[in-house]
C-alpha cells in the first residue's frame, strides 16, 4: 500500500454547531478509533480536525493509502474507516479513521484489477465487472494496492466468483459466492453463435444425405 502523510489538530469542541464552524474554516471534523475502549467495551474516538487541502489527496483517488497521521505532534497509522458526504452538495463532512499496527490484522476493500484479453471477450462478448473493491483481512504491511484478476480463459456466459480466487497472505473476507466479473453475450456474438449453429446443422444434413 502506498503511504501518504496528514497533519492534523485536536478538537475538544464537539456537537454539530461546532463541526459547522470548523467547516466554515476550511477544516473537517474527524475521528481517530483505535484499541481503546470504554468501560462498556465501545471504542473510545479521539476526535480533531483535518483541513480540506489536506484530504482532498487523500479522498479523491482511487489509491488506498497507509496515512501517517501527525495530530498535534503525536503520530498514529492509520487507514481510512468511513467517509460522510452531504447528501445534495456531495461535500465532505466527517471522516473515520481506524488506527492499525504491525500485528493485528485489518480489514480493507481493494480495488479489483483484471488483467487480460478474456476468450469471451475475442468471441464478441462484453465484460461485465459486477465490483470494484474486495474485501481482505491481513496484517497492513501486506496489504497490496490492487488485486490483480487474470481473466484470459473466461468465456462467454461464464464468471468468476470470490471462492474461486486466492491470493498469497491475504484472507478473502467477501463472501465467496459474489460474481467478481462476468462475460455477458451480445446480439453481435448471439447472432455469430446461432450462424455457427446453422451452418454446423447444414452440414451435418448434406453428410447424412450423400451417405
Amino acid at each position: 500500500m502506498k503511504e501518504i502523510n496528514v497533519t492534523g489538530q485536536k478538537r475538544t469542541d464537539l456537537g454539530k454547531k461546532a463541526s459547522r464552524a470548523l467547516r466554515k474554516e476550511g477544516l473537517v471534523p474527524c475521528n481517530l478509533y483505535g484499541e481503546k475502549k470504554d468501560e462498556n467495551g465501545k471504542p473510545v474516538a479521539m476526535a480533531f480536525a483535518i483541513p480540506m487541502s489536506e484530504l482532498r489527496k487523500l479522498v479523491y483517488t482511487p489509491h488506498i493509502y497507509v496515512i501517517n497521521l501527525d495530530i498535534d505532534g503525536e503520530h498514529h497509522t492509520a487507514i481510512l474507516k468511513e467517509l460522510q458526504f452531504h447528501p445534495v452538495s456531495d461535500a465532505l463532512l466527517h471522516v473515520d479513521f481506524y488506527e492499525v499496527n504491525d500485528t493485528k490484522p485489518i480489514t480493507i476493500g481493494i480495488p479489483v484489477k483484471l488483467v487480460g484479453l478474456a476468450q469471451g471477450v475475442r468471441d464478441g462478448g462484453r465484460m461485465n465487472l459486477s465490483i470494484r473493491k474486495i474485501n481482505v483481512t491481513a496484517p497492513y504491511q501486506q496489504i497490496p494496492e490492487h488485486l490483480d484478476i487474470d481473466v484470459t480463459s473466461l468465456k462467454l456466459g461464464k464468471s468468476i466468483k470470490v471462492g474461486q480466487l486466492s491470493f498469497e497472505g491475504l484472507e478473502l473476507a467477501t463472501p465467496k459466492d459474489v460474481v467478481v466479473c462476468s462475460v455477458k453475450m451480445t446480439r453481435q456474438a448471439a447472432t455469430a453463435a446461432a450462424t455457427t449453429e446453422d451452418a454446423d446443422a447444414a452440414a451435418t444434413d448434406t453428410a447424412a444425405a450423400a451417405e
